[in-house]
């Protein structure tokens, strides 16, 4: 399960390693271009709708082995309610992946001025400082919802080489791996 799936780019990728993908959003466009793309691409295991993360998990309780919201949280009103959503979404012993952006000066200077403004990678205007997810914040958001946090990452980039990296700085990018207990 792929919340906020966008173009449908990791979505697609679950898949094409033989996962039974769903990749949801609630942008009509976006979820096109997922289905254009899969099926030009021919993926199998692949399906896409356009609902709300708190509607599914109304609908599939505890139905999928593991979920991702990627690069979605600082863009919603309330990233608690899609937490819980997703932890309600996750089997028992399943894994639920969150990557979001920071809330701290170095992620404005970086994220917004850095990369709307000077390098041009984003639309301006693409975050918002306000809604962006300090780790303490996401991790007291899974708590809440029942998961257990299990491992946090950083993410670097270097924008000449074009290159990410995995790494222990959680002051801009970063990753939350979390589980759902089993009993």
């Amino acid at each position: 399960m792929d919340i906020g799936c966008g173009g449908g780019i990791l979505t697609d990728s679950l898949a094409r390693k033989g996962a039974q993908a769903l990749g949801i959003d609630l942008s009509t466009k976006a979820l096109k271009v997922a289905q254009l793309h899969a099926m030009e691409a021919q993926t199998q295991n692949v399906r896409y709708r356009e609902v709300s993360a708190e509607a599914l998990a109304q609908e599939a309780p505890a139905q999928f082995d593991v979920v991702t919201c990627m690069e979605m949280l600082e863009h919603v009103p309330d990233p608690d309610s899609i937490v819980r959503a997703c932890a309600t979404l996750v089997k028992p012993g399943g894994w639920v992946f969150f990557s979001t952006l920071n809330r701290n000066p170095k992620s404005f200077l970086f994220a917004i001025v850095g990369a709307e403004y000077i390098l041009n990678m984003l639309p301006r205007g693409t975050h918002e400082y306000a809604k962006m997810v300090k780790p303490s914040e996401l991790s007291g958001y899974c708590r809440a919802a029942g998961l257990d946090l299990r491992h946090t990452k950083g993410m670097g980039y270097n924008p000449l080489t074009k290159r990410y990296w995995l790494n222990n700085d959680t002051s801009v990018n970063y990753l939350l791996a979390t589980q759902r207990p089993l009993a």
